[in-house]
């Protein structure tokens, strides 16, 4: 991946404006108060950071376009959590949150099948030469017929449009009568013994349940979403140090409570 692209997302990052801190300071209380004019221009004016944490991922192997899409999400988010109350900068609590939002994705991206950009690509044509040849003859078009079209072979077109489906939820409802809704996990049959599994979980529900707001909170997005104490300080909008502590005295608590 190059280092540097002036064009990202068809976004010229040459132009891009720079706002001082006053004018930040303004931007941020009129979108606490709706405004989404204000909202825009200040993710206009912020998207240099998020180009500058995207670059740190250089060496992952990954699209900058990609990177640089993934960024500006976190970016939302911190605009959307942000207290302006807080004696902090917004590049304080959004660099952290930019940057995770990235390390999640390539979490994501490393444990999931990868997609080359030749297959994506050669998917996407064969989609659109489907659709012609469909409003064309006003049939569904073979893959024969599509390959032909593109010039592909019938076996690459149909490894690539394979290549690009979904994966199904779980919870995709497979039936439904107007009251009770049939998903897949519902013909899934858990072979580990129920009944253990049943009491495990309520013992540990009935443990959260005796936390405090904070400290569930805390040991929700360090076990159950997987963020880091860094990630999870701030969002919740205190010192990583305090999170360590919440999170210690947390775990202390629910093993009493457990054992």
């Amino acid at each position: 991946m190059a280092s540097y692209k002036v064009e990202i997302c068809g976004v010229n990052t040459a132009t891009l404006p720079l706002l001082n801190a006053k004018e930040k300071e303004e931007l941020l209380k009129k979108i606490k108060q709706g405004d989404k004019d204000a909202r825009d221009k200040f993710i206009k004016g912020n998207l240099r950071l998020v180009l500058s944490i995207a670059h740190r991922f250089a060496q992952s192997g990954e699209d900058v376009d990609d990177l640089f899409q993934i960024g500006c999400v976190g970016m939302i988010k911190a605009i959307d959590n942000f207290d302006i109350s807080q004696n902090v900068q917004f590049s304080t609590y959004a660099v952290p949150m930019i940057a995770g939002e990235i390390k999640r994705y390539l979490r994501d991206s490393t444990n999931s099948i990868r997609v080359s950009r030749s297959i994506r690509d050669t998917a996407f044509k064969a989609l659109k030469a489907k659709e012609m040849l469909l409003n064309a003859k006003q049939c569904e078009p073979t893959i024969t017929e599509i390959a032909n079209e593109i010039g592909v072979p019938r076996e690459e077109i149909v490894m690539a449009l394979e290549a690009i489906q979904s994966p199904v939820s779980i919870y995709e409802p497979l039936y439904t009568d107007g009251n009770d809704t049939l998903c897949i996990c519902d013909q899934i049959k858990d072979r580990k013994n129920q009944e253990e599994t049943v009491v495990n979980n309520l013992a540990l529900k009935d443990a959260l349940a005796k936390l405090s707001d904070r400290e569930r909170q805390i040991i929700k997005m360090r076990f159950f979403d997987c963020k880091t104490q860094m990630e999870t300080a701030s969002e919740i909008g205190i010192s990583q140090a305090q999170v360590s502590r919440l999170e210690k005295c947390a775990l202390k608590a629910m093993k009493n409570n457990l054992s």
